[in-house]
């Protein structure tokens, strides 16, 4: 029998962090969370998660990096981006990348689950 499916949630805002944290974990995934790339690129090394909700602006290592050196290390691994309205250039190049979908912040929690749900089965 499969265990349960993990999420790594990777964003330098705590607040956001606990909130899609909690709302993960009430749906009966495995999360983890990471503020910075270096920690995310651990987790994924460590843990293997099956999917990525990855904020694209990060102080240091930006998204587009760290999103290129998880697939470095996965090529599988399924990735949905998290974005500031009207970065178009970094989503096209996110999406090149191999990364699922996008939400634009302030997102619709609700539309969130949706597309972990339809990327992920349900326990």
């Amino acid at each position: 029998m499969k265990g349960k499916e993990k999420i790594l949630i990777v964003d330098d805002q705590f607040g956001i962090r606990i909130l899609l944290n909690e709302v993960f974990q009430k749906e009966g995934y495995n999360t983890f969370q990471a503020a910075n790339g270096l920690q995310a690129l651990d987790i994924v090394q460590k843990h293997d998660p099956d999917l990525v909700l990855l904020d694209m602006k990060i102080p240091g290592m930006d998204g587009i990096e760290i999103l290129k050196r998880m697939k470095a290390i996965d090529p599988e691994i399924r990735v949905i981006i998290m974005t500031a309205y009207g970065e178009l250039d970094m989503i096209k190049e996110a999406k090149n990348l191999g990364a699922i979908t996008h939400f634009a912040k302030p997102f619709d929690i609700d539309d969130i689950r949706a597309a972990v749900r339809s990327n992920l089965p349900q326990y």
